[in-house]
This record gives C-alpha cells, sequence and structure tokens, in this order.
C-alpha cells in the first residue's frame, strides 16, 4: 500500500504501508521492532499528529471486545473500536456514554489522544469518561494505568496525543441507557446570541446544543435534549419545518434524526448517522476553545472577520465543554466554549484567513484542538498548558527514543522556551 493520506486528503502520512495486526501479540512485535512507529484510526486528523518517518498501524484488524462491568459503572473496550460499534454495544446492553462527538465513525483511542469533544454546558470531553488504560510501551511490554492508582500522572495521559505509547485498551465510565429527543432552531439572531445572558440561554437550553452560523446575522440551533434531563428549550428563531445539514443547502440525508421524537442516546447525540460519513472528506477544519468568559468577545471578533471568512468558510460551528484536570486537554482547568471551522478545500487560500482567525482568538487564550489545522507553533502551543512542562518530563520518563514522536509532538515536546 502507498501513498497513505488522512481522511481529507491534505496529509501524506509519510509511511509507505500500513501494519493491520489481527492480534495484540502481533501487535506488540511490531512496536518492539519498529523505529517509529504510530497509529493510524479513522485518519480524521488535520494536523501533523499522524506523519510518521516510521511504520503505520492500524488497530481495526484486532478482536473487538466491549466488556461490562455493572458494578464499578465501566466499560472496558478495544481502542481501535470506533465510537458507533462501541455506543451499539452499550445500548444492546442497555448503558450508555454521557457523550459523544458529532460524528460517531472515530476510533475511541484516537478521540481520546486528541481531546475530542461532544456539547453540554455539563458534559466534559470524550477523554475524560476515561477510567483506565493498557498501553503497548516502547519495547513492547504492557504498561497499565489508573485513575485511582497512578492519580496525577494518569492526567497526562489520558489526551496524550499518542507519544507515551500505542493504545490497544480503555476503561470508559457508562451509566444507564437513556432516550435524547432533537429538534432544530432556524433563523436565530446572532446578535441575541453574542451578549452573555444570550450565551447562556442558548447553550442551557438542552443537553447538547450545538449553533451553527456563516457569521452574517443568523444562527441555526440544534437542541439535543435528554428524556430524563429536560431543558428550558430555546425561544429565539423559529422551529424548523423540514431536516437541515449543519452545511447550508446540503443534503440534509445523512444527519441524524431532528423531528423531536425520543430516541436512544446512540442515534440522536451525534449530528451524523453511523455509516454516512464519507471515506474522503471535501473539506478542512480548524477548531479552538476559549475561555467561557471570553465567547462574547470571540463571537464579535469573528463576525467582524465575516467578509475575510466567507470565500473559504462552508460553516462554523459553536459548543460548549465543561472544564477537565487532564493536562492536554483543551478544556484544561476551564469551562471553555468551542469555536469549529468547516473550510472548503482550497489549501492556498485558507493560510491568511487561518492566521487572521488566530490573530482574532490567541489573545482571547484560545487553545486549538490538536487534530484540527493551526497555525500555532510549539512555544504558543504550549503556553496554553500549565503543566505543558510535566508532559514533556512523562513522555521522556516513557519513550525516550521518540518512539512515538510526530512533527505534531515533536512541536508540542521541542525544548524551545514557551
Amino acid at each position: 500500500m502507498t501513498g497513505l493520506r488522512n481522511w481529507a486528503g491534505n496529509l501524506d502520512l509519510g509511511a509507505p504501508y500500513l501494519a493491520r495486526p489481527e492480534s495484540v501479540d502481533k501487535l506488540r512485535r511490531i512496536v518492539a521492532e519498529s523505529t517509529r512507529v504510530r497509529v493510524l484510526g479513522a485518519r480524521h486528523s488535520f494536523s501533523g499528529l499522524l506523519p510518521t518517518s516510521g511504520r503505520l498501524v492500524s488497530l481495526d484488524r484486532l478482536p473487538p471486545s466491549v466488556e461490562i462491568d455493572a458494578g464499578s459503572q465501566t466499560a472496558t473496550v478495544s481502542a481501535g473500536m470506533r465510537y458507533t460499534d462501541v455506543a451499539a454495544a452499550l445500548q444492546r446492553a442497555g448503558y450508555a456514554l454521557a457523550n459523544l462527538a458529532s460524528l460517531s465513525d472515530i476510533t475511541v483511542a484516537g478521540a481520546c489522544a486528541t481531546g475530542t469533544h461532544g456539547s453540554g454546558d455539563t458534559q466534559q470531553g470524550l477523554a475524560a469518561a476515561v477510567a483506565g488504560m493498557q498501553l503497548i510501551g516502547p519495547e513492547g511490554d504492557f504498561v497499565e494505568q489508573s485513575s485511582e492508582v497512578d492519580q496525577d500522572t494518569f492526567a497526562g495521559g489520558v489526551v496524550a496525543l499518542g507519544a507515551l505509547g500505542v493504545v490497544s485498551r480503555l476503561t470508559l465510565r457508562i451509566e444507564p441507557a437513556y432516550e435524547v429527543a432533537q429538534s432544530v432552531r432556524i433563523r436565530v439572531p446572532l446578535d441575541e446570541v453574542q451578549a452573555a445572558d444570550g450565551l447562556a440561554a442558548v447553550f442551557g437550553a438542552a443537553y447538547s446544543v450545538s449553533l451553527f452560523t456563516t457569521w452574517a446575522d443568523e444562527a441555526v440551533v440544534w437542541l439535543k435534549q435528554r428524556v430524563d434531563r429536560p431543558g428550558p428549550g430555546l425561544r429565539l428563531g423559529v422551529p424548523a419545518d423540514r431536516p437541515t445539514s449543519p452545511v447550508p443547502g446540503a443534503d440534509p440525508s445523512p444527519c441524524t434524526d431532528q423531528s423531536g421524537v425520543p430516541g436512544p442516546w446512540n442515534e440522536r447525540l451525534p449530528h451524523v448517522r453511523a455509516g454516512t460519513t464519507g471515506g474522503v472528506g471535501g473539506e478542512l477544519q480548524s477548531e479552538y476553545f476559549v475561555p467561557r468568559a471570553a465567547a462574547p468577545a470571540a463571537f464579535a471578533a469573528l463576525r467582524e472577520l465575516c467578509p475575510l471568512l466567507a470565500p473559504v468558510l462552508q460553516v462554523g460551528e459553536v459548543r460548549t465543554v465543561r472544564g477537565d484536570g487532564l493536562w492536554l486537554s483543551p478544556a484544561f482547568e476551564q469551562d471553555s466554549v468551542t469555536f469549529h471551522f468547516t473550510w472548503t478545500k482550497d489549501i492556498g487560500r485558507l493560510p491568511p484567513v487561518l492566521d487572521a482567525v488566530e490573530r482574532a482568538l490567541a489573545p482571547l487564550g484560545a487553545r486549538p484542538h490538536w487534530a484540527k489545522l493551526t497555525a500555532m507553533d510549539g512555544p504558543r502551543l504550549r503556553a496554553g498548558y500549565r503543566r505543558a512542562s510535566d508532559f514533556r518530563e512523562l513522555v521522556s520518563k516513557r519513550d525516550p527514543e521518540g518512539k512515538f514522536s510526530s512533527p505534531l509532538v515533536d512541536e508540542v515536546l521541542s525544548d524551545e522556551p514557551s
């Protein structure tokens, strides 16, 4: 296999072929024998996380497993499984995760390693559900980590960018299954959203809320109401009278049900139905986590940039994420509002636009999503994380030869002062 690229096709992943071991023992041998190795999940990464000068490995042929422990309310899953399959297994057994990303056809290990998230004022990112991990270290050795046993260093090992080893399984906190009803409001005025009380009203209206906009005057708001924990709803705008797509004018048929009829959590929390995401993306993506208190200023700054954004922006999405204690989580120690950009696949025109967005949001404390496009270099990336030096020390102990490095990991671990 040659010419390996990511989902969007904007990155050459470097390795000439992809290893797909069918057992953990074979995976351990590959890791032990490799000088450099990176794991390829769903390829839904746009940044320098994936490329390597060594070997690329996929975990998609490892035996899938979802082991539920009802007593501890946890499920231990094969790291290479996609959330689609894990969620379906949990639902069949009467259990659920608290949150899902907008796409469920992404691997559990990859999503957790990069700080991927869903939405909700009360909901943390996906990695916050991790209670334990098994990794394969540079010598092919097993490394077990537990939030109860390893305490502080565990917080440095979950959102770890793949820099500490190959994750072979994860233990996730679960809860009883629940139902969600999704509805959509259109023609929501951004002027009314932008104020601090407007933000609270919009994002407190349901269990999970997503606001889509092109940063002109109006927005579309998707409301995911958890049936057993209903929110107050939203009066801004008007109800949509037909299914909508996040991207204006796009086909809504791949999207999850928006009729307001309750359904299983795993069929409503994502925006896109399982199995409907295309194999090749016609888009590029960036995303920034901004402290919640700075969100009104971020709204104002992006609206001013609307004429610049318009030629390359398909749609923007705004969500909320509750803070956590994971060292490299973009929501580390702060409740955040996330500003996501789905760009046209126009790499030549994007750099000045991306630079303008980052110049507007960086002074507000913005942290980029690790798997999305950013122009920030290592010092600027590290500056947003109080425990970046602790993470670098942890990596130097676990992987002193840099077997699990990549261009972005090298940026984060650079000795240059931040």
